[in-house]
């Protein structure tokens, strides 16, 4: 069986006060769970400190520049990542697609710098309101998940995770139907099949779309589920550990 794994997004959140006191509940809260995996991809100013004060959880980051090094200004590479033993890197977040005009190249050539440098990519599809309702939810996920399947070689896409975030859902306090994510991840997996299908069966597909505790139970149970990306419900101790401990009864 795939094991799930739940990862926080804390996204542009965050001072050293308020990180110094969830650092101190999620700690806690690692050595209480024997859920499967955890992480928390962080802004890239705090890795350090989280880095040093967090414990048991793995760390991430929400981008990464395509480049090695040079001169990029205002980018992290994934060198400077691997001196904080920093694991998962989000590649392609809709906030990326959409406020700062990431391209699906783009997203793919990330992807490769990531997984080349021996990290794990969290690369995130997903569709608007507006694709779904017009009937273009499929072409849209197969086209940016395609290509990043057309630039990475088998072994490489071993390092993989694929995030389904619809886009609507995000932020929105709206969050997909357990019926309409069962369906977009078995089309993901689908994708993968025809790419490979020993990877399909072992490559995680997480959910990303206003999870939350409310609904964590019904969606983590899902065949084709194997975890979630957690946007604010990260945030707070309180509510990230409830999402941890359903993952952990199924």
């Amino acid at each position: 069986m795939r094991r799930q794994i739940i990862i926080g997004n804390w996204k542009m959140n965050g001072s050293l006060l308020s990180i110094k006191s969830l650092c101190e509940s999620l700690t806690k809260l690692a050595h209480e769970s024997d859920v499967a995996d955890i992480a928390v991809c962080v802004p890239s100013i705090y890795l350090p400190y989280v880095q040093t004060n967090l414990k048991n959880i793995c760390l991430g980051v929400q981008n990464v520049s395509q480049y090695n090094n040079g001169a990029y200004t205002g980018e992290i590479s994934t060198t400077m990542l691997q001196d904080f033993n920093c694991r998962y890197v989000i590649v392609g977040h809709s906030e990326r697609r959409a406020f700062f005009g990431e391209t699906d190249e783009d997203i793919a050539n990330k992807t490769k710098q990531v997984v080349q440098a021996g990290l794990t990519a969290i690369v995130c599809v997903g569709e608007t309101l507006e694709e779904r309702t017009t009937g273009n939810l499929q072409s849209i996920l197969a086209r940016q998940l395609q290509v990043v399947l057309n630039k990475l070689s088998t072994k490489e896409l071993e390092k993989l995770i694929i995030a389904y975030e619809p886009v609507w859902a995000i932020g929105t306090g709206l969050a997909a139907t357990a019926h309409q994510v069962q369906d977009v991840h078995r089309y993901l997996r689908k994708i993968v099949t025809n790419f490979d299908e020993e990877l399909a069966k072992n490559i995680k597909i997480i959910y990303g779309g206003s999870l939350k505790p409310s609904n964590a139970s019904e969606l983590l149970s899902l065949e084709d589920v194997d975890g979630g990306l957690i946007g604010g419900a990260s945030l707070n101790g309180k509510d990230f550990g409830q999402i941890i401990k359903q993952a952990k009864k199924i």
